[in-house]
């Protein structure tokens, strides 16, 4: 309880560390507007940071936006900004388990609910909320799948990377990387055991693949709290965490918010 009172008051300051300025498909848009104005991006509301100097957008750029000339509506204003080109590799696995790459029939409809479930998470959106994008790695390993990987699963093309894997031993422990609430955890078709972390205005952390879960939907979560255990549940080809982020409902690169370490 003490710790979570004291990642509540640091968050009532609203004072954080920024994620890393990255502004291509999959990366984060970091913009100075002055003012702590409601914003807006493609329709959906944008998380706001507050520093010792300036107010910023904190805008997170799906995988499939266009390199070129975009804007932010930060009240009445209108700001432009520019998404640079990045090509990702090609990675291409081997799944033995043929039904994790073609799901059956009987498959979809809980696939289906599933991603009904996830996408609730994605795009709640609390404007009132702070959230301490100043992240620690949530398990000790090392990154086996970058962010962004163009996959091939038994050589048929799917969705782009939309997390970093970290290749710990099965059993390590899996932490909050900051303050949040647990709002969503289940055993998942593709993603096995996994857990969503709420960490305010739009940003919400993955963790799949789980051994085991340790927390509840409903949790609030100091930064270090235990979230489960590596496994290797769901569509693996060994143990690992996969570990996602999503801002503002589009699915970025984690390691943007690691630059501390």
């Amino acid at each position: 309880m003490i710790r979570i009172a004291l990642a509540l008051l640091i968050l009532s300051c609203n004072v954080f560390a920024l994620p890393e300025h990255s502004p291509v498909p999959g990366g984060i848009a970091v913009i100075a507007i002055g003012i702590n104005e409601p914003v807006t991006f493609n329709g959906r509301p944008v998380m706001t940071q507050r520093t010792e100097d300036d107010v910023y957008a904190i805008i997170g750029l799906p995988l499939s936006i266009k390199p070129g000339e975009h804007e932010l509506i930060v009240g009445k204003r209108h700001i432009a900004f520019t998404v640079l080109a990045h090509e990702y590799e090609t990675q291409s696995l081997t799944i033995k388990n043929r039904r994790q790459v073609n799901p059956l029939a009987q498959d979809l409809t809980r696939i289906a609910n599933e991603r009904k479930e996830m996408d609730q998470a994605f795009l709640y959106f609390d404007r009132e909320s702070a959230a301490d994008t100043d992240f620690q790695t949530p398990t000790v390993g090392p990154q086996s799948s970058s962010f962004g990987l163009r996959r091939i699963l038994n050589g048929q093309p799917r969705n782009p990377h939309s997390g970093i894997d970290i290749a710990a031993p099965e059993g390590a422990p899996i932490v909050a990387p900051s303050a949040g609430k647990v709002v969503a955890t289940g055993d998942y078709f593709f993603n096995g055991n996994t857990v969503l972390i709420d960490h305010g205005q739009g940003l919400v952390t993955m963790y799949c693949h789980l051994s085991s879960i340790d927390v509840v939907k409903g949790d609030m979560l100091a930064a270090g709290d235990a979230v489960g255990k590596v496994g290797q549940t769901g569509r693996v080809t060994g143990p690992h965490l996969h570990w996602g982020v999503s801002l503002n409902n589009a699915r970025v690169d984690p390691a943007l918010f690691l630059q501390s370490e």
